[in-house]
C-alpha cells in the first residue's frame, strides 16, 4: 500500500510537520515513539533553557502552545521568561500534541528506507513494507551524540551510563552515580545543569572540565522585553529571526555561527545551585584519555602549555550533537550517497527539500542550512509550514 507522505519521528519536529501536511489535506503516516529522545535521553528533574514563550511546537490550529497545555492541565506555571519548565512537563506537553493532532502516530521502527522506481519503500520493524512518494526525517538527535575524539579514543567499545565514559544522552537517572567522583566535559547549559543534578543526586564530588579560559558563565535574569531563543546581542538576531537567509551565506560563514551561536552558557536560574557547589577546570583541553583499573584518565593541557592530569570514577560528556548522515543508518546505502551535504548537513533548498526528489529533512539536520534555530524547539514555526507547502505543491 502506498500513502503520499511518511513521517519519521514523533518528536516536536515530527509532531509539528506532521501536524501542518494534515492540514495541507494530505494522507500521512508518521512514525514513531512520541517524544522518545526527551524521555529518555535528558536526566529526570533537568529544566528546559527556553522560556515557556520560546518552547511551543509549532502547529497550523490555535489552542496547542504550552501555555494552552499548561491552562488546561494545571500544570505550570508557563506564561513567562521567569517560569521553570521541567523536562518532565515538556514531555506531557508533547504526548497531549500528539494524542490531539497526530491520533494515528504509528508507534513503530522504521528499519530502512530505499528508492523504489519514483517513490520510496519504508520497512518497519513490525515486518510490513510501506510505499510512499515522499520521505520527511524528523528522527532529531538519535544517533548524533557527539564526543571528543581523544576522549573516544579510550573506549573503544563506546560510551555507556554503566562504563567509564558515557554522553549526556545515555542518562535518564543520574542517582546511579551517587558515590562516585564525576568529571563532566563542557560548558553549556547541558554540561552544567547534569553537574549540578549529579551533586543534588549524591556523586561524592563533581567538576566541570572546559576549554576555554573563562568558558563557564551563566546568563541574566529576563527583563520585561520577550527573550527570543538566543537572548538580544544584535549578533545573535539574524540566526533567529532570518533563517531562511541563513542558507545563502558561504558555506565557511554557515560553519562558524553553527558553532557560535548561541553562546555556551548557563541559565539564569542555574547559577545559585552550582557555584560553590562544582569545582570547574577552565582553559584545558583534553590531549588523551585512558582507562586505569576502570577509571579514566584525562591528560589536561591549555594554551599556556601547562597541564595536569584528572582521575575520576566516570566521565559525563555533556558535548552536544553533530550531524552525520552516516549515523541515518536506516537511509539505504544508495539513498545517503545521494545526498548533497554541505556545512556539515543536507543540503536543502527553500521547502527543505534534499538533493534526492521527494527526500525531505527538519530539525537538527536542517540546521546546516537554516541556522541555529532549527536546534530548537521554535524553530518548528519556521520549519514545518514551509516544508508543508513544498510537499503539498509536489504531492498533493
Amino acid at each position: 500500500m502506498s500513502t503520499p507522505v511518511a513521517v519519521i519521528g514523533a518528536g516536536p519536529y515530527g509532531l509539528s510537520a506532521a501536524a501542518h501536511l494534515q492540514e495541507h489535506g494530505l494522507p500521512v503516516r508518521v512514525f514513531g515513539q512520541p517524544m522518545v529522545s526527551w524521555r529518555t535521553g535528558m536526566p529526570a528533574g533537568m529544566l528546559l533553557a527556553s522560556p515557556p514563550a520560546a518552547s511551543s511546537i509549532g502547529v497550523p490550529r490555535p489552542g496547542h502552545t504550552l501555555g494552552d497545555f499548561c491552562a488546561a492541565t494545571g500544570e505550570g506555571p508557563c506564561a513567562t521568561d521567569r517560569d521553570l519548565v521541567p523536562v518532565e512537563t515538556f514531555v506531557r506537553y508533547g504526548q497531549w500534541v500528539q494524542r490531539r493532532l497526530v491520533p494515528g502516530l504509528e508507534q513503530v521502527r522504521v528499519v530502512s528506507v530505499d528508492r523504489r522506481g519514483d517513490g520510496f519503500e519504508l520497512k518497519l520493524d513490525s515486518g510490513e513494507q510501506v510505499g510512499a512518494r515522499a520521505v520527511v526525517v524528523a528522527t532529531g538527535l538519535t544517533g548524533l551524540a557527539q564526543l571528543p575524539p581523544e576522549l573516544a579514543a579510550a573506549i573503544p567499545d563506546g560510551p555507556s551510563a554503566t562504563g567509564p565514559v558515557s554522553h549526556s544522552s545515555q542518562h535518564r537517572d543520574l542517582s546511579a552515580l551517587a558515590g562516585r567522583d564525576v568529571v563532566v566535559i563542557g560548558a553549556g547549559q547541558s554540561a552544567l545543569e547534569s553537574a549540578v543534578l549529579l551533586t543534588e543526586a549524591g556523586a561524592a564530588a563533581v567538576r566541570v572540565v572546559a576549554r576555554g579560559p573563562a568558558a563557564v558563565g551563566f546568563g541574566a535574569p529576563p527583563d520585561r522585553r520577550p527573550r527570543p531563543p538566543f537572548g538580544h546581542a544584535r549578533s545573535r538576531y539574524a540566526p533567529a529571526y532570518r533563517a531562511g537567509a541563513f542558507r545563502w551565506l558561504p558555506v565557511s560563514a554557515r560553519r562558524y555561527l553553527g558553532r557560535r551561536v548561541p553562546v555556551p552558557l548557563g541559565a539564569w536560574w542555574l547559577r545559585e545551585r552550582f557555584t560553590d557547589r562544582v569545582r570547574v577546570t577552565q582553559g584545558r583541553r583534553i590531549v588523551r584519555a585512558t582507562v586505569r583499573d576502570g577509571r579514566p584518565v584525562l591528560a589536561l593541557r591549555g594554551a599556556d602549555g601547562q597541564g595536569g592530569e584528572v582521575v575520576a570514577d566516570h566521565v559525563l560528556a555533556a558535548t552536544g550533537y553533530r550531524m552525520d548522515l552516516a549515523a541515518l543508518d536506516f537511509l539505504g546505502q544508495g539513498l545517503r550517497t545521494g545526498i548533497v551535504a554541505r556545512a556539515g548537513g543536507p543540503l536543502l533548498d527553500a521547502g527543505f527539500g534534499s538533493s534526492v526528489p521527494g527526500l525531505y529533512f527538519t530539525g537538527l539536520p536542517a540546521a546546516a542550512s537554516f541556522g541555529p534555530l532549527m536546534r530548537f524547539v521554535c524553530g518548528t514555526d519556521f520549519a514545518s509550514p514551509r516544508l508543508a507547502r513544498a510537499v503539498a505543491r509536489a504531492y498533493g
